[in-house]
């Protein structure tokens, strides 16, 4: 089942939640809504779900399957919606709630008992809590609760699937554990999935293809790797991770900075511009020693706790500060130690300019 929004917007008050927006999700897809809180993430979400309406205007349409269900109510949609706080009734046990969705349905459509059973104990196998059936919410873990949340969303068959931050609330191993096993459910049954999400290592480890989103605008659409590899602005370069800024311009060649430069092919021009240049930690090389276009810097901070050495330097020549990420090999090899004076090189630069974008 496809998924496409044209044209969206969304005002609540004087808040614009959603400016035009428009987006195709392709059948099987599991596509990630990323971006920080208040760009629009979870609005989008509800009006594709039909719990919200988009803005009157000519053109908006949210269409499924190419067909048009902009006012279509949302019970007749066939979307399961899971919640960020599971939204699980408390005095239900696990195996009544995964049924609720199913005994609901008008009496024409509703299934007998036995298909009921059936169905909800093939969902309890799916989401392996099978033998919690008869458990109550305060009972489960946090990460169970998810998973009931989840397979009461299954259990009307959905065309589409939808999740609103639906790991939020958990802690991060068990947050680590959900990501593989939604994946891994998705990879099993190939139900259109779309979910929101502020951390883009969630997005990233899950999604085919990743959204993000700022202020109501869609910035960029692309796999993890594309969106990582070639951010298309300079939101996105700076959303996705840690990174060093540079200021400076570009002239003839060439990407100044304060005491320091690099050669940028890709401007010839002799006007000079401004830019600005950002470099990701793991980007940077250190040496002992000078090297082409390097930059003295002394080492602040060393932390070598975990898979990477985290490195926070100063600048000697400017005062700026700078994030390193070494190799567990090459910080044996180098073994910086606060005070020490080293020579930074990046290995990588993406430069920005109004209106355009550049990659080193």
């Amino acid at each position: 089942m496809s998924i496409a929004v044209r044209h969206i917007s969304k005002m609540f008050g004087k808040f614009r939640a959603l400016d035009n927006v428009s987006l195709k999700i392709e059948p099987g897809e599991l596509v990630a809504l990323l971006g920080p809180s208040g760009s629009g993430k979870t609005t989008l979400l509800r009006i594709i779900a039909g719990l919200e309406t988009p803005d009157d205007a000519e053109d908006a349409a949210v269409l499924f399957h190419d067909q048009v269900v902009t006012h279509r109510p949302a019970g007749k949609r066939r979307v399961g919606f899971v919640f960020q706080h599971y939204a699980l009734f408390r005095h239900m046990s696990v195996f009544e709630n995964i049924a609720f969705p199913l005994r609901v349905r008008p009496r024409k459509s509703r299934p007998s008992n036995e298909i009921i059973s059936r169905r909800v104990q093939e969902l309890l196998d799916l989401v392996q809590l099978s033998s919690l059936a008869n458990r109550y919410p305060s009972q489960l873990s946090g990460g169970q609760r998810q998973r009931v949340a989840l397979a009461r969303a299954l259990a009307v068959e959905p065309r589409v699937l939808l999740l609103d931050e639906p790991f939020g609330a958990l802690d991060a191993k068990v947050r680590q554990e959900l990501r593989t096993w939604l994946r891994r459910l998705h990879d099993e049954m190939h139900v259109t999935t779309l979910f929101v999400t502020h951390d883009q290592e969630e997005a990233f480890e899950v999604a085919d293809r990743v959204v993000v989103m700022r202020e109501g605008h869609i910035e960029q659409v692309g796999s993890p790797q594309d969106v990582f590899d070639h951010p298309a602005t300079p939101f996105v370069m700076d959303f996705l991770g840690q990174v060093n800024v540079f200021h400076g311009r570009l002239e003839a060649g060439r990407m100044h900075m304060e005491h320091f430069s690099l050669e940028y092919p890709q401007y010839q021009e002799a006007a000079s511009r401004l830019a600005t240049a950002y470099v990701r930690p793991h980007e940077v090389e250190l040496y002992r020693t000078p090297h082409e276009a390097s930059l003295p810097v002394r080492v602040l901070h060393v932390n070598p706790a975990g898979p990477v050495t985290r490195v926070r330097l100063q600048s000697v020549a400017f005062g700026i500060a700078l994030n390193v990420d070494l190799s567990p090999d090459r910080y044996r090899e180098l073994m910086p130690r606060p005070g020490e004076d080293l020579f930074a090189t990046p290995n990588r630069v993406r430069v920005f300019v109004p209106d355009e974008d550049y990659v080193i």
